[in-house]
């Protein structure tokens, strides 16, 4: 791990800001106004990971200088998961008055304190009293981020089985800090309490023995049963907090029909997962673990509850926080699991049901579902010292930490969202119907209501494809098989009139039309559908080519490719990546107009360089291509930004203009980016992309009369969806030209 500055300190000047004697101004302002603090510091992201090392994962007390390793991690997954800052701060203390007394000190530095690896009952105790005297979150993660994540495992694991939680009984193995936390929150839940027998070392928490603390005292109950065995007996529910091999077949075999049974130790379970299914098939059972399904895992909560906590300067995460964040875990888990998630976990397939009852620790949208919840939370129930206003922004900046491709589709899907209140929804069709690929990302956009879907292909292939992958909603989407279409004549005999003197019979234009493609682009050119999407399953020179023909070019009569790029501090736009191998000069200002237009619809403004790899020489083939391409762009637009023929680290780096070639017209950094041919526009954003120097969306197709995109048939389920979101976007600056134009 490593700490980084969040801006640069590269200059005299920018060093002055950070420290002397800019650093003075914040200084003041805080000391006027202690809130002020949030705004000016790190303290509102920055979390502590705090721990003596008296009860390390399964390790025991092996104290503070080996627990530091352990507190590292989490501070990588706070990051990697929510973009929270940690300290991780392993304290040398002899007893929990002198822990507490740290913690107390270390406030002012911190947003957050997250207790970790701390013995019971000690634990409850520093908690406790760091809760009453702390005015920001404290969370011991092995009590409520065990319970959290638990408690989301058991709502749906008795959702599978149709059980209630408030007729469920329910033993536990285990009686330290998670398990007792555990037991707290299905409490609140609607779990009854008189129907939790609590297990220890030495058999059943009951009244009559004199051995226990307060904290177990809480689930003494009145019993006649001693030990595990005798407890479980009819039982509908077992958590293991405990050892290995302590959960026998037999005791398995005396639970209630359709049994749960959570085996959480670490590293090996109370019971094997193989074991429990040989015993009883129709068990569902979790574990602590990652090579088994349903892993109650803590990166499920505390990243996404701490986020929550911390954006609405929380003084407290209290029990309302928790539950939010139970159920926002709950209802994730039912909903249909994206490919980026499957190709996390090598490629396997995930439904909900009794081998997914968990999210995935990969799944992106737990922190957009989870963090949320918990903010609004902590605001209905009055510890929020800074309420969000704003949950559609709130959720833009929170996609913003898991990179800029998510936050960047969220912002356009919240633009599309806003125009579509005062228009119908566009009509996009896909003449790939039956793909996987094109299907899940229809589902995963369409809640969002940003367009109408049509599929075209055969009804019953489609519907069974739809069928086996649980797409539920879909059976609502337009089909329509081009073979039987009422339209099927039509458009063959407009094709064939569009087409007789180039050649085409009308055996031909029948056959043609079969294609889905064909259909798909004839039903855009007679504006029975807004846009088409294809590529999916077809190489992009085969996909391209109705469109080309039926629809064709604008008056620039090029078409081209174009790829978003998507880098650390900025937009970048690449073209041509995908259509014209060597173009003219002529081709290259046409390209140029159109990519700097895709710019201005993303209220970017656009500084185009022409790119080769000489500067301002003009001399030779390619640089004097690109440099008639600029006069004659600034020709066209001579209020544009625009120059070349340049270099590409000319291009992009304002340093280079002011230093050395002070004339261009680029003071700021070029960001649109046209390259004098295919090959090094391919090559350009393929390495950008796979040298993780920038994130790429697209290809874009431009040029042509109405909104068209072809994907990429190597492109994931999410690059799919990204593509429909632009696709949207696209249908409405072609309303908004059309609008105007008329």
């Amino acid at each position: 791990i490593m700490v980084g500055p969040s801006k640069a300190v590269d200059t005299d000047e920018q060093l002055s800001l950070a420290y002397s004697p800019g650093v003075a101004a914040p200084c003041r302002e805080i000391a006027q106004n202690p809130e002020k603090v949030y705004d000016y510091t790190v303290k509102g992201n920055l979390v502590a990971v705090i721990s003596n090392g008296s009860a390390v994962l399964g390790l025991g007390a092996i104290g503070p200088l080996a627990a530091k390793p352990v507190m590292e991690g989490k501070g990588i997954l706070f990051k990697q998961f929510a973009g929270i800052n940690v300290f991780d701060i392993e304290l040398k203390t002899k007893t929990k008055e002198e822990f507490i007394a740290v913690c107390k000190a270390l406030e002012p530095s911190f947003g957050g304190i997250n207790l970790e690896d701390i013995s019971a009952p000690d634990c409850f105790e520093i908690e406790k009293q760091l809760e009453e005297e702390l005015n920001i979150p404290v969370f011991h993660d092995d009590q409520h981020g065990t319970a959290i994540i638990t408690a989301s495992a058991l709502l749906n694991a008795c959702h599978i089985v149709k059980k209630k939680l408030t007729n469920i009984k329910v033993v536990f193995n285990g009686a330290g800090a998670a398990a007792i936390a555990c037991a707290r929150l299905l409490v609140e839940l609607g779990v009854s309490k008189k129907n939790i027998i609590m297990c220890d070392s030495k058999g059943v928490i009951h009244t009559k023995r004199d051995n226990l603390n307060k904290y177990k005292q809480e689930f003494a109950i009145s019993t006649n049963k001693q030990d595990l065995a005798s407890a479980i007996v009819g039982a509908d529910v077992f958590i293991g907090l405990s050892v290995k091999d302590t959960f026998t077949p037999a005791m398995l075999k005396s639970m209630a029909k359709k049994p749960i049974v959570f085996a959480m130790a670490n590293p090996d379970p109370e019971i094997s997962p193989e074991l429990a299914k040989k015993t009883e098939p129709n068990v569902i059972v979790a574990t602590g673990r990652s090579d088994y399904p349903n892993q109650v895992n803590n990166v499920l909560g505390f990243p996404y509850i701490f986020r929550g906590a911390l954006d609405t300067h929380a003084t407290h995460i209290n029990m309302a926080m928790k539950k939010a964040a139970v159920f926002a875990l709950a209802e994730l888990a039912r909903e249909d699991v994206p490919d980026n998630v499957s190709k996390a976990y090598q490629d396997e397939v995930f439904h909900f049901g009794p081998n997914y009852i968990l999210p995935k620790p990969f799944d992106m949208r737990a922190l957009t579902r989870v963090a949320p919840a918990v903010a609004k939370a902590a605001m209905d129930s009055g510890v929020a010292r800074t309420p969000i206003t704003d949950f559609e922004k709130y959720k833009l900046k929170l996609a913003s930490f898991q990179g800029r491709r998510r936050g960047f589709i969220r912002e356009i899907i919240t633009r599309v969202k806003q125009k579509n209140k005062a228009s119908p929804l566009p009509q996009i069709v896909f003449p790939e119907g039956n793909s996987k690929r094109i299907l899940k990302a229809i589902k995963t956009l369409y809640e969002e209501k940003l367009f109408r879907p049509v599929l075209l292909g055969d009804k019953k292939d489609i519907e069974q494809v739809i069928h086996e992958m649980e797409l539920d909603n879909m059976n609502e989407v337009e089909i329509i098989n081009p073979i039987t279409s009422p339209s099927f004549k039509k458009y063959v005999k407009t094709f064939y009139e569009q087409k007789q003197r180039k050649g085409i019979l009308k055996k031909e234009a029948e056959r043609l039309m079969k294609d889905p493609n064909y259909f798909g682009s004839m039903m855009l050119h007679l504006k029975e559908v807004e846009a088409l999407i294809t590529g999916a399953t077809q190489n992009y020179a085969d996909s391209i080519r109705p469109i080309l023909q039926i629809i064709g070019t604008g008056k620039r009569k090029i078409a081209s490719g174009m790829n978003i790029i998507l880098a650390k501090n900025q937009v970048l736009f690449f073209a041509d990546t995908t259509v014209n191998i060597n173009p003219s000069a002529e081709d290259i200002a046409h390209i140029a107009v159109h990519t700097a237009r895709g710019a201005k619809a993303l209220n970017i403004n656009p500084r185009i360089a022409m790119l080769s790899f000489s500067n301002f020489t003009g001399r030779r083939e390619s640089p004097k291509k690109m440099h008639q391409a600029a006069k004659l762009v600034k020709s066209w637009y001579p209020d544009w930004i625009v120059d070349g023929e340049m270099q590409a680290d000319t291009a992009i780096n304002p340093h280079i203009i002011k230093n050395i070639f002070p004339f261009c017209k680029i003071h700021q950094g070029a960001n649109v980016l046209i390259f004098p041919n295919l090959d090094s526009g391919n090559i350009a954003y393929k390495l950008v992309q796979q040298l993780g120097a920038g994130q790429a969306l697209g290809p874009f197709l431009m040029g042509v009369k109405q909104a068209a995109n072809v994907v990429q048939r190597t492109g994931s389920t999410e690059d799919v969806a990204n593509t429909i979101v632009m696709t949207c976007l696209k249908v409405q600056a072609y309303r908004e030209f059309t609008k105007n134009s008329s």
